[in-house]
């Protein structure tokens, strides 16, 4: 077999990420690679914290981003924060909420699940209900945007529940931070953890995390070592501390970190309301383009995330077909269903730099004329239309 220098398509990323990344972070990642011990890098990890401290909207001292990615922050706020025998209560109303299931079980903990239904927010009154009924729970989960429905959670309210109940709350944030409005210190939020390819626009493999003064108490206080030794927060801060000598914990990803930065330098420049305000108006003129070609949405208005848009596939259109056609013709990705919604919606994604006019302009006559392949005609005009009445 002949292999040869792998050239990737230029593609146009609208799925639930990764987005489309910018190419002045494309520039950052191909910078000279240095010692991830390096004075200049050193430099370079303090300015990421600080600006990682602006996007979480916190001024918690524990802010860094975790060498692997965004389940893997997870693991680091789940394997840090429990123990063997500790109870965590977990609202589901996804397959993210799931995931938080098996990290519970994983550290030997007891998960106690507030099931709820897909495609909806999370409710705080149930989640309220189960945690009276355990006052013994260390900790409550539960995912602020649920990448697999398109929901959107009511993250203070749930943070503000876990204090009533004495619980640490531990916050999904990977498709929510720099899309929503994200307050760790306002509302908070214990242990929040986030990922670097989804509104960032950066490329995949690096998970921003936060822990507030209570959760370093927490994981300081412990009676067992942290499971992980490559995710053990005692151990990864020596490294990440602030100024002054570092200790080795492990070969930082140097040219990762160089794309992050300059990812959080451009949300810095645009201004994190901005970036929402951004992201709020993209999804409104997607909207009224989908619905102008006669797709229905999952989730209710006033619920639903701007940067991840879950619709329902129209009746006598083949899923898998659809997405291949437009991969193929248009060099457009769209994410499919997921766990219960397999086969039954697409994810389309507006995320950081793909949250702009001309990808839900080419998204629209991309779907028309898939559906058009399939017998299925809708009118595409009608649907620019609609979104640029909307803009």
């Amino acid at each position: 077999m002949q292999i040869s220098s792998f050239v990737a398509p230029q593609r146009v990323l609208m799925g639930p990420g990764p987005s489309d990344v910018p190419q002045r972070i494309l520039d950052a990642l191909a910078r000279p690679t240095i010692g991830h011990l390096d004075p200049r890098f050193i430099e370079l990890m303090d300015e990421i914290k600080a600006l990682l401290k602006y996007a979480f909207q916190t001024e918690n001292a524990l802010t860094l981003p975790v060498s692997a990615p965004g389940s893997a922050g997870m693991e680091a706020c789940f394997a840090n924060l429990l123990e063997p025998g500790d109870k965590a209560v977990v609202a589901v109303n996804g397959v993210f909420g799931k995931r938080m299931i098996e990290n519970v079980q994983r550290c030997g903990a007891t998960a106690v699940a507030v099931d709820q239904p897909w495609g909806e927010p999370v409710d705080p009154a149930a989640v309220e209900q189960v945690l009276a009924a355990h006052p013994d729970a260390k900790v409550l989960a539960f995912v602020h945007a649920e990448t697999s429905t398109g929901a959107l959670s009511d993250a203070e309210t749930l943070c503000a529940l876990a204090k009533r109940h004495n619980c640490l709350s531990i916050v999904d944030t990977v498709t929510s931070l720099g899309g929503v409005p994200l307050y760790v210190d306002r509302w908070k939020a214990d242990a929040v953890y986030s990922g670097t390819q989804k509104c960032l626009s950066c490329t995949p493999g690096l998970s921003p995390v936060t822990f507030s003064d209570a959760a370093v108490a927490a994981i300081k206080a412990r009676k067992t070592p942290v499971q992980s030794w490559f995710l053990d927060m005692n151990l990864i801060l020596g490294y990440w501390g602030q100024g002054g000598k570092r200790a080795y914990h492990h070969t930082a990803p140097v040219n990762a970190l160089y794309g992050l930065h300059e990812a959080l330098v451009a949300l810095k420049e645009e201004g994190l309301e901005n970036a929402w305000l951004r992201h709020a108006s993209m999804h409104q003129a997607l909207a009224a383009g989908l619905e102008a070609l006669g797709m229905r949405f999952v989730v209710k208005a006033g619920a639903r995330l701007p940067q991840l848009n879950s619709v329902y596939i129209p009746e006598g259109v083949d899923d898998a077909q659809a997405r291949a056609f437009l991969l193929s013709k248009y060099n457009l990705e769209i994410g499919a269903g997921l766990g219960d919604f397999a086969g039954k919606v697409w994810r389309i994604g507006l995320m950081g730099h793909s949250a702009r006019r001309e990808n839900i302009e080419l998204l629209i006559n991309a779907l028309a004329d898939a559906f058009a392949e399939q017998g299925k005609t809708v009118d595409a005009q009608a649907a620019l239309a609609a979104v640029a009445g909307s803009l």
